[in-house]
């Protein structure tokens, strides 16, 4: 059974309804939560979470709204934290580790965080048993795959095309994918660009997608209220689970 990974972004629009749009998503097929970690420059991703991103922390989103959220949610499904390094910085990686082990959190998923930077982490992430996931992209060379898979744990993270978020290109994966699988066993998952049209397509040779902006676009139609924005984003996750499976 392929696989189907949601991302949202924490607290937005409020800590409530992030609890309730999870359940709606979990009845609705989805595998693995990614809860956003709100941040003023996401420089891997496109407008929508970027406006997501903004519209959250004016709304006063602290980092305790995402450990109150996790801590609902994380027994229920598996869980990762999904942020920008300088939140882990400032407030310490060790302390992360910490709240994600108390929660019951999986993993971190650092798009910023080149590999070499993230080695020092790793130690660390062992002793609490934390996953640093790891980002391929189609550019990256199979020395340079090779090195950032060897010890990849929870998932790896392939990124349909070099960009942002939320963009439309396409990229045959299908050389990369192969590099991929002959070098790691660990589950691998295509993320940016999936949505109810593309995620059949994105899913070849790989064990589910990674959706984010097609279900983040909801949130912001101020045209719907917040029960139909739930009902419609847990309709997608149906759809695009039914579709990777078919």
């Amino acid at each position: 059974m392929k696989q189907l990974v949601a991302y949202i972004t924490a607290g937005f629009p409020d800590k409530i309804f992030s609890l309730d749009l999870v359940s709606a998503l979990k009845e609705a097929g989805v595998d693995k939560l990614e809860l956003g970690i709100p941040f003023s420059d996401p420089v891997a991703d496109g407008p929508i979470i970027e406006v997501a991103n903004l519209h959250a922390l004016q709304n006063g989103f602290k980092m305790e709204t995402l450990f109150e959220i996790s801590s609902i949610v994380a027994p229920t499904i598996e869980t990762y934290w999904m942020g920008y390094f300088n939140p882990f910085y400032h407030k310490g990686m060790e302390t992360f580790a910490q709240k994600a082990t108390e929660f019951g959190v999986k993993g971190f998923i650092i798009p910023d965080l080149p590999h070499e930077e993230a080695t020092p982490y790793i130690p660390l992430m062992n002793q609490y048993n934390i996953s640093l996931i790891s980002f391929v992209a189609p550019t990256h060379s199979k020395e340079r795959i090779a090195t950032v898979v060897k010890d990849a744990k929870g998932f790896i993270y392939l990124v349909a095309y070099a960009g942002i978020t939320g963009a439309h290109a396409s990229e045959d994966l299908s050389k990369t994918i192969q590099t991929i699988k002959e070098q790691s066993n660990t589950p691998l998952f295509v993320g940016f660009g999936v949505n109810e049209k593309t995620a059949k397509e994105r899913v070849r040779g790989v064990d589910g997608v990674i959706v984010g902006s097609a279900f983040v676009e909801v949130l912001l139609n101020e045209s719907l209220s917040g029960s139909e924005k739930i009902a419609s984003i847990a309709q997608k996750a149906r759809i695009i689970k039914e579709k990777i499976n078919a």
